[in-house]
């Protein structure tokens, strides 16, 4: 089987979820891409991660694809867009597919769909015997007895055909016009290299990993009384959610909320020293450009963790840590609720340490802090 997957030139890659969760993927699309010269990879995702895609530089073609057995699809009245997807994946005349997942969902269906698209070699974890469907099926190990990060999660499921990377580090690839946006944008900020400045970023798509806006004020408060000049993003929806957090600190702050669009998001992050955000797809665009992280990671999900930067972690240990739900369950968002705003100043300015040579820093090391009672 090794030796089929080994001589597969046209492979289609499944990743049905967001924008962070695509560019978690990256490294090992990498690995499929670069396992057989001259191969090609076509991605299949949701409208959300379709933006993401765009900017990946492995993948060679996007497709858009709005599976219902996604939570994120809206409900519709009869099967014909999976009937369309089908005969559009047969046209394709893929050699093979890899179904990327998470461990909590369940990879048959996007295999159903490729094994009725006639694409002969399946690939996925699975927690259950998926019999023909899955032509190299992957025992599902998550989240008992290991819990892996997800990068690592998907490297490891494409190693198993053979598909390997040196290279394990996620990636965009920015546009030439968003650099000159980004420039634009700063030189209009009066912001240069060598200024110490933050992108803070507020929102989240889910209520249950969004630290709490009195909270993100009170710590933009202590960086700004340190010198530290703050730059919000987030989209048009979010303004007022911004001008929240930004009360009180108007002077030494600036807000681009709703003026960014993916890849302009991407090259100011790549210009940024450093991100300070909810645990949301901002993140994964810093870690993906190389940009430290200031993470308030609710602790929904143990996998989602800034990859390969300088970071740090900021939670409040629970009982109910690992929930995987949109909104707290117990009502109370405690893994965020009590993290302090001066943790969150205190993180920042030891990467802002580093990265301007001051004496708060640890050398670039990779750290995760965690609060506690």
């Amino acid at each position: 089987m090794a030796d089929r997957w080994a001589a597969a030139e046209h492979v289609l890659c499944v990743r049905l979820d967001a924008l962070g969760d695509v560019l978690m993927t990256t490294p090992a699309v990498r690995a499929v891409k670069r396992s057989r010269p001259g191969r090609r990879v076509t991605l299949l995702t949701s409208p959300a991660g379709a933006a993401a895609a765009e900017l990946v530089p492995d993948v060679d073609d996007v497709i858009v694809y709005d599976a219902p057995w996604m939570k994120a699809t809206a409900r519709r009245a009869d099967g014909r867009p999976d009937r369309a997807m089908i005969e559009c994946l047969r046209d394709g005349r893929f050699d093979a597919a890899v179904v990327f997942t998470v461990y909590s969902q369940n990879p048959l269906p996007a295999a159903m769909l490729c094994f009725l698209a006639d694409i002969p070699l399946r690939l996925a974890h699975c927690r259950e015997n998926p019999y023909q469907l899955l032509t190299d099926w992957v025992p599902d190990p998550e989240p008992a007895p290991v819990t892996r990060h997800e990068v690592r999660r998907q490297l490891d499921l494409v190693a198993a055909v053979g598909c390997h990377t040196a290279d394990e580090r996620m990636a965009v690839r920015v546009p030439p016009e968003a650099e000159e946006r980004a420039d634009e944008i700063l030189a209009g900020l009066g912001l240069a290299s060598d200024d110490r400045w933050a992108v803070m970023h507020v929102g989240a798509s889910a209520p249950s990993r969004r630290y709490p806006p009195e909270s993100f004020a009170a710590a933009a408060r202590g960086l700004t009384a340190e010198g530290v000049r703050l730059v919000f993003t987030g989209s048009a929806a979010e303004e007022e959610l911004i001008e929240q957090v930004r009360a009180g600190v108007d002077e030494y702050s600036e807000s681009l909320a709703g003026e960014l669009n993916l890849a302009e998001l991407a090259a100011l992050l790549k210009r940024a020293p450093l991100l300070i955000s909810n645990n949301t797809g901002p993140v994964h665009v810093a870690s993906a450009v190389g940009t430290p992280v200031v993470d308030l990671y609710a602790l929904t999900n143990p996998q989602h963790t800034p990859w390969g930067v300088p970071c740090r972690v900021l939670s409040h240990d629970v009982p109910c840590r690992n929930c995987f739900k949109s909104i707290c369950p117990e009502g109370h968002n405690d893994c965020l609720r009590k993290v302090p705003p001066a943790d969150v100043v205190r993180a920042a300015l030891e990467l802002l340490g580093d990265r301007f040579g001051g004496t708060n820093g640890t050398n670039g090391t990779y750290a995760t802090h965690w609060t506690h009672d």
